[in-house]
């Protein structure tokens, strides 16, 4: 299925798209793609994706701006994945851009980050790239993304699992690992620096894939961990 923004009477081919991503994923079959054309995706309201296989895929100048206190996309079901979209908001907003439940999970090659706040982030309205939802969420991979500017890339709750890999983030107060298990990879840092780059919250296990803690800041561009354990 095709979407471009503003479009109108589109019947989903690539000549005549749906105007929304919404109608998008509410056409798809499972397994199947919507392919988002470039433009514009103002958005007010929660996109439920949760058809098994399902693949969101982005094309050159693509932007999604959430416009609302929403989570942009709640991802259920299995193997569902996110791919190449720039997505921003015109506001600090108190909620994820993408929350995940589910097996199988897939962002990658996207540019996630918030407007600007002021002051130190400690204050910052707590907005995040993604969510993994408590003790539902195993083998989720998250890779060549870019996170910045906002409160955390990510906050991995208790019992999820799967790999971080390649990824850039700045600007931000680090990845938020509380009691789940994922294996950090080739990530990187830029400017400004993040608070800390991963913080590992009390109850987090101790051992592999978190120690020997130099090993895992060397094998992500030296990165400043907060052990909290």
């Amino acid at each position: 299925m095709y979407v471009q923004a503003g479009a109108i009477g589109g019947n989903g081919s690539h000549a005549s798209p749906y105007g929304t991503i919404q109608q998008g994923i509410a056409a798809v079959s499972p397994t199947g793609t919507v392919h988002v054309l470039g433009g514009t995706y103002p958005i007010t309201a929660s996109i439920p994706v949760n058809k098994n296989g399902v693949t969101i895929q982005g094309y050159p100048n693509t932007l999604i701006v959430l416009q609302s206190a929403v989570i942009l996309f709640n991802v259920a079901g299995n193997g569902i994945t996110i791919d190449r979209l720039t997505i921003t908001s015109n506001a600090p907003y108190a909620v994820p851009f993408i929350q995940i439940a589910g097996t199988n999970h897939q962002i990658s090659n996207n540019t996630v980050y918030g407007p600007p706040q002021t002051g130190p982030s400690t204050g910052w309205i707590t907005n995040r790239g993604f969510i993994a939802n408590a003790n539902n969420v195993t083998n989720l991979l998250v890779k060549d993304n870019i996170f910045h500017t906002m409160r955390q890339p990510a906050y991995l709750n208790p019992g999820t699992t799967g790999n971080i890999i390649n990824n850039v983030v700045y600007n931000t107060r680090g990845f938020v690992v509380d009691r789940a298990v994922f294996i950090f990879s080739g990530n990187s840092w830029g400017n400004p620096e993040n608070a800390v780059d991963i913080a590992l919250l009390t109850g987090t296990q101790t051992g592999p894939p978190y120690d020997p803690l130099t090993e895992l800041s060397e094998s992500n561009s030296n990165a400043t961990i907060s052990d909290q354990r």
